[in-house]
This record gives C-alpha cells, structure tokens and sequence, in this order.
C-alpha cells in the first residue's frame, strides 16, 4: 500500500517537491582556505600533479590511480588484503588499492612480509575525492585535520581549512602507496622540480595541452600559478587541493532540479528522493546538499579489534569504530564501497542499510532495518545511481577530463618475455616494472630466487636476442649485437639483488627501446649459470 501512496505522491505532488527541494540550494563553488584561493592555473598545475607517475618510485603510481573521476573519485582496482595475520581468505580480510612493491632505501624491491614482491595492497578502500573539499578532517578515520604544515619546517602554512592540502602530500612518502622507503621531502621537492611534466601520460585534456604549451617544464608552471618558480612542498600540496577543488559534481539532475528545472528527475528519481527523505531514512546521515553531515559512525562492520577507525586517532572511548560518513554524490560511480571495500555496487549497500547494518558493536543507534519493498528500493537505488550522479563525470568530461595514465596501458609484468632458465638450485625472477623515463635518478631492475650470494651481469641492449641464442646453457634474451652493457651483480644471502640505474635526461633517446635480463651464478662450487626471463623497456 506504501508504494501505491508514493506513487502517486509522485504524479501528483511533483510540484510540492520541487518546491521543498528549491530550499535546498544546488551546490556551489568548494570552498578553499584564504591562503590557497582556487585559480585556472593553479587548478591546471594541480591537474597535471595529480596524475604524475613519475612522482612514485616506480612510475607506475599517481594521485589519480587510486582517485579515478570516472569511478565517483575512487579506485576501481579492488584487491583483496590479507590483514594483520598475514592469510588471505581469513575473517581480517579487507580490500584496498594496489600501491607499489616495497622498496628498500637503496631502491631495489625487497619482500614484503604480507605481500612478497607484489604490489602492496592498503588496509582500506580508497575514500572518494569527489567531496573531499567540505571535509575539515580526510581519510575514513579524519586522521588529516585542516591546518597544513610545511613539512620540512613545521611552519604552519594554512591554519584552517586545509585538509586537502594537508592530505595531499602524504602519499607522496607512503612506502604502500608512492615512494621507497626512507624517501625524504626533499628528495620529493627536487623530483618535480626536475621532471618533464607528464612524460608518461597520453591522450592529455586540451585544458593540459594548453597550460605545457605556455610552459613545459614545472618550474614555469609554478611561476604561472604562484607568481615565481620556486617548487616548494607547500606550493605542491596546494595545487593539488586547487585542481581538486575545480572538479565539483555540482550538475547531478538532483541540482537541476533543486535549481527549479523542469523534469530534471524523472517520476521514478522523485520517488527514489521522497524515500531518501523519508522511510529509508538516508537523509539522516546524508543531508540533501552536500549529501552528508561529515560525522564518523559505527556500522558495525567489522570487530573494533580488527579496525579501531576513528577512536585510534582521538583516543575517545565512544569514537572506537567510528568511520566517516562520505557522500552520496557520484557514489554510485564507485566499484567499491564502505571502508573495508567490502561492496561492489550500490545495491549491495542500500541492501546492507535495509537490513540494518553490520552485526559487530559498537554499532549507531540509526541503525535499524527499514521496511523497504522491492519497488521502494529500485526508485531509491535510480535516484542514487542517476539523480546523485554528475554526467560530465561518467563521461570524462571537463572537469572530469583526464590524460590516459602509463599504467593503464602498460599493466605491471606485461613487458616481460620468454622463459627463465633454472641452474644452481635457482629460477632467478627478473623485477623489472619500474619505467626508464628520462632523468629518472633510480630506475631499478631487481631479482630475486636467484642463487643464494651468487654474481653474475646484468644485461641492457637495445634489442631482444633472436630466438635459439644460448650462452652457458642460459637461453639469451638480450641482443649482443646490441648489447649496451653487462654490469655485475651480486645477490644477498636470499637470493635477492639488482642493480639501480640513473636514466640520463637526453631527449634524442625518447623512443629508445631496451631489453634486459640478468645471468646469474653460484659464488662457490661449480659454476651453473641461469637466468631470468627478459624484460622490454622504452625510454620515455
């Protein structure tokens, strides 16, 4: 009978709702703090950051690869975590986003106690940046307040208002996310200073195009956002809250309508909003507006033990498995869904929220099942998924244009070839995803399971070896007719070893392209050489 009463509250009220949601105005400009004020070239140079490979250890990691505008903000590339006890498919189990592999100080990759040489996962799902800009505290457990602090001083740069720019420079030093472990500011400072801006993306938006026309290296991108070249942390941290500033999904149909126009939602959206308003009791949590009240709650998602959330920041006894409440604009977007990424659709979560929520204390007193028919939840689930969600954003269009990232197209372990050959008790692995840019200061090319403190050479030419070229027994995969040079390496007592390599910043060597592998032998007793697979490069 319920359904029967909304529906025609619909037909016959659309004007009653129109009116009750023009009182809700549609969303505006972000706001940013009175020191960082959001400007075209600011919001330009932060663009250009935000999706910079080169600023991860391995080229293979920017802001945007865990932070896609096409995915509501988030990270389509959910993976399952092992938790603290180290085991996959165990009840600590979460999903993250896929960092880089560890990196040791010297900038060769080392197993990881969870993840070996793979790609580290994070403890929680990517948070959306899509609303990031009207939070005063970031990350799931508001762990980044709003004052921004410059990093090698400690000055305080931004009293307030800043979480953005606050959170922003984090990941540039997580050894999970971006960066090999003891990386200092100012290794990060003089980096971007360096880099040829974008050197790895394609497929760059004209607003990109335009800005590296004017100035193609980051010193006179500076200057045009700050008036001088100085490449300072500060500068950096504030164009990256610009750029995300500018993309605002502020023209959902929801806008359109609250704004007054005419059959912006459909008659099934206007049913869905009635509900989020009403029985489904979405409004609560999710105010019409910002689509959230920025509170940290308990969902009763997992045990406290297993994620403290928010009480593991602020020590406060009733804040202990409290997460924050994100909002619903473009959410449906998402592919992953609540801290631990435990959902892969909207659905998924409108039926979580149906049934009340988790089953774990503590757990908000909101909670409660909601006595949602089938119909009631496909008008509610349209309004989420068509009404909340901005289209210029589905379609990458500005400001939601994008360059196409390295690591898209180039997916890690997709340039290696051949076969590795066995000998002296190893089949040595070849680690070969770092990216050969130009200027690139640390280009890695690591092994490991090679022979136990064993030596042998680490080859670079420009070509693969043709097929059927055996020396020592070891199947070639490296050209000698284009060798370039074998360096000796020597392994650790684990087998583990490679060498680090600066990429001269020559630009007649764009295009050039490499093949690798290393042969490889015991240190003592007989000789028996073997060797990993090869590995194809092209210097960009």
């Amino acid at each position: 009978m319920r359904s029967l009463r909304l529906l025609a509250l619909a037909a016959a009220g659309t004007l009653a709702i129109a009116h009750g949601a023009a009182a809700q105005a549609p969303l505006g400009p972000a706001p940013a703090p009175a020191g960082n004020p959001t400007t075209p070239a600011k919001a330009v140079l932060g663009k250009i950051l935000f999706y910079e490979e080169q600023l991860s250890d391995n080229g293979r990691v920017a802001c945007a690869t865990c932070h896609l505008p096409e995915f509501g903000g988030g990270d389509p590339r959910r993976r399952r975590s092992p938790g603290d006890d180290g085991v996959l498919f165990t009840s600590d189990d979460t999903w993250g986003s896929p960092g880089l592999e560890r990196i040791d100080a010297t900038g060769l990759p080392r197993a990881d106690a969870r993840f070996g040489y793979d790609e580290q996962i994070t403890d929680r799902a990517s948070p959306s940046v899509a609303m990031a800009a009207w939070f005063a505290e970031l990350l799931w457990d508001g762990s980044r307040d709003g004052t921004l602090r410059d990093p090698e001083t400690n000055a305080v740069v931004l009293p307030t208002g800043a979480a953005l720019e606050n959170q922003s420079l984090h990941p540039l030093r997580s050894d999970v996310e971006m960066a090999r472990e003891g990386r200092s500011w100012a290794q990060i400072r003089q980096r971007v200073a360096t880099l040829r801006p974008l050197a790895l993306a394609t497929n760059l938006p004209p607003d990109v195009q335009q800005a590296l026309a004017a100035n193609p290296a980051y010193p006179g991108l500076f200057t045009a956002a700050f008036g001088d070249p100085a490449v300072t942390l500060p500068r950096i941290a504030m164009a990256l809250a610009a750029y995300q500033r500018s993309a605002v999904p502020n023209q959902t149909p929801w806008d359109l309508h609250a704004a007054g126009v005419p059959n912006a939602l459909t008659a099934q959206q206007l049913q869905g909003l009635q509900l989020y308003q009403g029985d489904a009791r979405c409004d609560v949590c999710h105010p019409l507006g910002l689509f959230t009240d920025g509170s940290f709650r308990a969902l009763g998602l997992v045990p406290v033990a297993q994620d403290p959330g928010r009480g593991a920041v602020t020590g406060i006894p009733e804040d202990f498995g409290r997460f924050k409440t994100p909002s619903v604009r473009n959410a449906a977007l998402k592919t992953t869904f609540l801290h631990n990424g435990r959902f892969t659709t909207m659905a998924q979560v409108v039926n979580f929220y149906v049934n009340g929520g988790g089953t774990f204390t503590p757990r908000d007193s909101e909670l409660q099942p909601l006595g949602l028919d089938q119909q009631e939840i496909v008008a509610l689930l349209d309004f989420l998924e068509n009404g909340l969600v901005d289209p210029r954003a589905r379609l990458r269009l500005p400001p939601f244009d994008r360059p196409t990232l390295f690591a898209e197209t180039n997916p890690r372990g997709a340039n290696l070839f051949g076969a590795a050959t066995a000998g002296g008790g190893a089949s040595p692995v070849l680690l070969g995803s770092s990216v050969p840019w130009l200027g690139n200061p640390e280009w890695a090319l690591g092994v490991h399971a090679g022979p136990p403190a064993g030596i042998g050479l680490m080859l670079l030419g420009v070509l693969p070896a043709p097929p059927g070229v055996v020396v020592q027994g070891v199947q070639l995969h490296v050209d000698p007719a284009t060798l370039l040079f074998a360096v000796p390496v020597s392994l650790d007592a684990t087998g583990r070893g490679g060498l680090v390599l600066p990429v001269p910043l020559l630009p007649e060597f764009a295009g050039l392209p490499l093949a690798a592998q290393a042969l490889l032998t015991p240190s003592t007793g007989p000789q028996a050489w073997s060797g990993t697979r090869g590995a194809a490069f092209t210097l960009r």
